[in-house]
């Protein structure tokens, strides 16, 4: 019996600490947070379209601006506060992805250059990037041999 009200305490005590989270209050908050980014980069690119740029060097300025924020947010403890708040909707853009190069670069760089930033500046993104390039190298031959043989 004692073994069982131990045991009951115990996941009480989780129940209290775990925290209960809404379904649609989260996607709410991760649409809110991504659309914010979105009207962003879209004034960021009617801007540069403004002056005179075609679009593809409009878009390639746009994601470098955001990444920049990004980035800069990241060094100023603001982003993790954002992608906290705003869940996927902050962490799936190209801002969650500059946000997770520079978290590490910046935690570690006092370890110095290479044992510090250069070590662990991947840790998170470098899965992504290997996967990224994987599945589109698998993609890219299963589009040549679906070319070779006629399909497409």
């Amino acid at each position: 019996m004692d073994k069982q009200k131990q045991q009951q305490a115990y996941q009480n005590y989780v129940k209290k600490k775990t925290p209960v989270h809404s379904l649609p209050v989260n996607m709410a908050k991760a649409f809110v947070t991504g659309g914010i980014i979105c009207v962003i980069g879209q004034c960021i690119l009617n801007y540069c379209k403004g002056q005179g740029l075609d679009k593809d060097i409009s878009g390639g300025w746009t994601s470098m601006l955001l990444i920049l924020l990004s980035v800069l947010l990241t060094g100023f403890n603001l982003y993790p506060q954002i992608a906290k708040w705003g869940g996927a909707g902050a962490l799936v853009p190209i801002t969650g992805f500059a946000n997770s190069v520079a978290s590490p670069a910046i935690e570690y760089q006092k370890e110095g250059q290479v044992m510090g930033i250069g070590c662990k500046i991947f840790t998170i993104a470098g899965p992504v990037i290997l996967y990224g390039i994987f599945s589109s190298w698998v993609l890219g031959l299963i589009y040549w041999i679906l070319k070779c043989t006629g399909i497409i």
